[in-house]
């Protein structure tokens, strides 16, 4: 085939037509004296360009047949070119499967496997395999004999002859053959152990269910008994030693290479469990101990090999069990942490291209309809297979499934399941990942029948169906729902109203009949409103299911559906803008606080559709509207309840933006700085509560006075509100200041700061719909029985005649919040001498601060409360954490100017960077001080009123749980975290604040 230098030749080219992309090495091969007699054959080229890899099936058929003996390589070559079955079969395969190419150049006789079917070989299943491989009688001859078997089940599956679920199947029967097979090979070499036990191998997972991979972990458990007269214990150490012998048959590496690994684990106690239970044992730790999922992964228990009758009576022993799990205690919030998709320990980098376990993989589909089996089986005896095609036609046909969507599940889960056995069949090695290599994808296309643009069509097949899998994952739980209380069609299968009730009862929801009630509500009828409902409701299910309170959330949704429907763009927002519809239903179905400020005014849900509108918005902004506003209005009440509205409205800004950080959303995780949380909250609600004042002043001031007042004025704010860590429910602690004008008497400018300081705390409290705003000026001077509003002169005076230790630490706090600036501060120069003494503090004023402290430890405790729990005045709380920071600040605050903070955290993280508090101790200090704050957060977004102790209600802690960041069944988990993290920052508190050290 010798061309004139730089022509190529017409092999060249008729090869680069046939799908070769290595023509010049393939042109070479083809020039080997091995091949003469069909290098010109026409058929071998075309037959070649049909496989998945012509380049890869040439090199595997020159390698057969120079690994064949003289006389037997010419007959390969005769019956390849003149019998198509053959042809066909043979280079698929070799243009699939490198590692089968690798077998058949060990044993080049083995092509003669494929030469002839009779009608029975074109669907063999457990005898005709275990006939094949009847002649094995070690290890390696079994690894020979069973890739002799798995090389005409390829050549069918690649050939077409077989679809999918046929595919299989045949590779599961074909595993039980090999389980058999490598017992019996293990009896044979220990008869004396077989001769005391009874031993049955019982197949889980997809072995389990006829639907096992090319190359996948064998799931099994082994049950056993002693035989009449033996021992039980000796028995159960004969049994073990059986199957661990039979499972390394399978499992090690030989000259031959292996089979394929069997897993044991999903037995009782796991790993750390027998290998071998009898079944009584097997049944007493089911009725224990045994956790839902095992129980999912028991649905598709088969027995497979060994004693049959041993097998049989476990598998109907467990499966009352299996079919009965939905009725167990903890089904609910096992379901709910298991529907979770769990994909945190998958690489980054390899996400995308994972087809198991990835976002809209072979998971996601399994697992739906397994939780459909295990919540509706336990009545309807046609869920109950093993299969997952099966199971999900079976689904469809009962109306548990709508048909359209199992349909396109069905389509899906083929086609990616195709794409596995195909990834698989290549090096027969264990993979769920998506290639990278444009060589190995072009070929997986190809293989797929992809001819045109294999990789370009290959990865918009797999992403579309990807994409059906994510869509109706989650849908095809909830959208039967919606057909119960739906006029359907007549024929059309749906769900009873006792097998919606069922299902929803499962996924969480304590009062299902009222669920379907709202269902019905917000989707009956022809309009179009109600059909973008039945649209959005499926997945709105999903996401409220997925919290500690579904019927909150749905109630939620009714309510505000009910007060928005009318409006044009409610139902546009939830279904056009992607993140609006989960962000309300994380809000609506996270605790009170939130829907109940959502329900005052719910036009503010537009502020969940708007990327920015999470986000807080700063305090001069705030001041900006609520002074425009006061500006407009006609007199102080209804200037005020504009500001008021106002603060409410950015109340449930505040609380979305920290609902949603927390819980995260599926295109967001969720927040894992929680300091950042706590601070964001803090601020915002700070600067809430000073706009919401400077709005209330103003407008006290423009009723009686118009736009000047006899005084200047100012608030000074004080405590958690002067240090920017407000939480939810927190009143303001404030000072009174001011300071008559020019030509005004004290008496007069007296008078008119208190009437403003009056007619503000009224306004603030009047009986409306929105939160009022309550202000606490007990830390003035002489505090309750002392004048409301002081003269800057007469704080001056106060102080330095009167002033006590801990009035000097209440000052840390202070900060000016509203009015008069100046004035404010002027006021923060009158107090700097007093918080931040020169020289710091004296060891009197340190030992009666200790000595509040421990006062209040013991006086302000409330009764029955449990210190170790109490995020406030509890043990290694906020008032351990900010007693101990104050103090620091008051001792060295003359000195380090970064101190000088109203901050607990700031003030906190200087005293580390100054050396005054080893990190490791801040460190302690901090992220018990922030869990505290977050308690506290949780408790009011979760009841709706203020409380420093975690709920006592069941649903309630759950819910605090949740927006903490514990999975649903770990409050346990978080109350142990709480004390562990609380009783260390009480032991650097002992130290720093009680001890020597500071």
């Amino acid at each position: 085939m010798t061309t004139a230098p730089g022509r190529r030749s017409s092999t060249f080219t008729r090869l680069l037509r046939h799908g070769f992309t290595d023509p010049s090495a393939a042109e070479q091969l083809l020039d080997l004296d091995a091949l003469a007699s069909v290098r010109s054959d026409p058929v071998l080229l075309e037959a070649l360009g049909a496989t998945a890899d012509p380049d890869l099936a040439l090199r595997g058929l020159v390698r057969i047949v120079e690994a064949g003996e003289e006389g037997e390589r010419q007959v390969l070559l005769d019956t390849l070119v003149t019998a198509k079955p053959l042809r066909d079969r043979l280079l698929g395969v070799l243009g699939a499967s490198e590692a089968l190419g690798d077998h058949l150049a060990r044993h080049p006789r083995d092509w003669q496997a494929l030469v002839t079917y009779e009608s029975a070989d074109l669907h063999p299943g457990v005898a005709e395999f275990e006939q094949g491989l009847a002649d094995a009688i070690d290890p390696d001859s079994l690894r020979v004999a069973y890739r002799r078997c798995l090389l005409t089940l390829a050549a069918r599956d690649v050939c077409g002859t077989t679809g999918l679920a046929q595919t299989a199947a045949e590779l599961a029967d074909l595993a039980t053959a090999t389980l058999r097979a490598a017992l019996a090979i293990a009896r044979t070499a220990a008869p004396e152990d077989a001769a005391q036990c009874r031993l049955a191998v019982v197949a889980m997972g997809k072995c389990g269910g006829r639907e096992l991979n090319y190359i996948s972990d064998v799931d099994v458990i082994f049950v056993g008994e002693a035989r009449d007269g033996v021992d039980e214990t000796k028995a159960m150490q004969a049994a073990t030693r059986l199957a661990a012998h039979m499972m390394r048959i399978c499992s090690d590496t030989t000259v031959e290479g292996t089979i394929w690994e069997v897993d044991a684990n999903l037995r009782p106690e796991g790993r750390n469990g027998p290998l071998v239970r009898t079944l009584s044992s097997h049944l007493a730790y089911y009725q224990r101990w045994a956790k839902t999922w095992e129980f999912q992964a028991l649905l598709k228990a088969r027995a497979v090999a060994g004693d049959p009758e041993l097998g049989a009576e476990y598998v109907d022993a467990v499966s009352p069990l299996v079919w009965g799990a939905a009725d167990r205690e903890n089904f609910v919030p096992d379901v709910q942490k298991m529907r979770r998709r769990v994909v945190d320990n998958i690489p980054a980098d390899r996400i995308e291209r994972e087809l198991k376990l990835g976002p809209g993989g072979l998971r996601d589909v399994e697992f739906a309809v397994q939780l459909l089996q295990l919540v509706h089986g336990r009545s309807d005896a046609s869920l109950h297979s093993g299969s997952t095609l099966e199971a999900l036609r079976a689904l469809a046909e009962g109306g548990y499934v709508g048909r359209a969507d199992a349909a396109q599940l069905d389509e899906a889960y083929r086609f990616l399941r195709s794409m596995e056995h195909r990834i698989q069949l290549y090096r027969l090695r264990r993979t769920h990942l998506v290639p990278e290599d444009e060589a190995d994808l072009r070929r997986l296309g190809r293989s797929l029948g992809m001819r045109t643009d294999p990789v370009a069509e290959l990865n918009k097949a797999w992403k579309r169906h990807a994409s059906v899998v994510r869509r109706l994952h989650e849908k095809i739980f909830y959208r039967p729902l919606l057909d119960a209380v739906a006029q359907l069609a007549p024929g059309e299968s749906r769900l009873s109203a006792k097998a919606a009730a069922i299902r929803l009862e499962a996924l969480g929801y304590a009062d299902p009949a009222a669920a379907l009630r709202h269902l019905e509500a917000l989707s009956s009828g022809v309009t179009r409103k109600a059909a973008i409902q039945r649209t959005l409701l499926p997945v709105l299910l999903g996401w409220f299911a997925d919290s500690a309170d579904p019927d909150a959330g749905l109630l939620g949704f009714r309510k505000v559906s009910d007060a928005l429907g009318k409006t044009p763009w409610y139902l546009r927002l939830l279904r056009d803008e992607g993140a609006a519809a989960e962000n309300l239903a994380r809000v609506l179905s996270a605790g009170r606080l939130a829907p109940d400020l959502l329900m005052r005014a719910p036009e503010a849900v537009a502020i969940l559709g708007d990327p920015e509108g999470l986000k807080p918005r700063t305090r001069e902004h705030l001041e900006q509207e609520v002074l425009a506003a006061v500006g407009r209005a006609g007199d102080a009440e209804s200037a005020v309840a504009v500001v008021r509205g106002v603060r409410r409205r950015e109340l449930f800004r505040t609380t979305a933006a920290d609902l949603i950080g927390s819980y995260g959303t599926e295109d967001s995780p969720a927040e894992q700085d929680h300091g950042a949380l706590v601070d964001r909250v803090g601020s915002a609600v700070t600067d809430l509560n000073a706009a919401t004042i400077a709005g209330a002043l103003r407008a006290a001031v423009r009723e009686r006075w118009g736009d000047t007042l006899p005084t200047r004025f100012a608030v000074i704010g004080m405590g958690r509100f002067g240090g920017h860590e407000l939480s939810y429910g927190s009143d303001a602690d404030v000072l009174f200041v001011h300071q008559p004008r020019e030509g005004v008497s004290d008496e007069e400018a007296g008078r008119a700061a208190n009437a403003v300081v009056g007619e503000m705390r009224r306004l603030l409290q009047l009986p409306t719909a929105d939160p009022p705003l309550l202000i606490d000026a007990d830390l003035r001077p002489e505090g309750r029985t002392g004048p409301m509003v002081r003269t800057l002169k007469s704080y001056e005076a106060y102080y330095r005649r009167w002033s006590l230790v801990w009035e000097s630490q209440a000052l840390l706090r202070a900060e000016h919040m509203a009015g008069d600036a100046e004035l404010g501060r002027a006021f923060a120069e009158l107090v700097d001498p007093l918080r931040y003494p020169m020289e710091g503090l004296g060891e009197d004023a340190v030992r009666e601060i200790r000595r509040l402290k421990a006062r209040m430890e013991s006086e302000r405790m409330p009764r029955g409360a449990d210190p170790t729990l109490h995020a406030k005045l509890g043990r290694g709380g906020l008032s351990d954490v900010e007693w101990t920071v104050q103090l620091i600040q008051m001792r060295h605050g003359w000195a380090e100017p970064g101190l000088r903070t109203t901050r607990t955290r700031e003030a906190l993280a200087a005293a580390c960077a100054a050396g005054l508090i080893p990190a490791e101790e801040a460190q302690t200090l901090d992220e018990a001080w922030v869990l505290a704050a977050r308690v506290r957060n949780a408790v009011m977004l979760v009841r709706g009123r203020p409380g420093d102790t975690f709920p006592s209600d069941a649903r309630e802690l759950a819910a605090v749980g949740r927006y903490l960041g514990y999975e649903p069944g770990h409050v346990g988990d978080m109350l142990d975290d709480y004390r562990r993290i609380t009783r260390r920052a009480r032991a650097v508190v002992e130290e720093r604040f009680y001890g020597a050290a500071g």
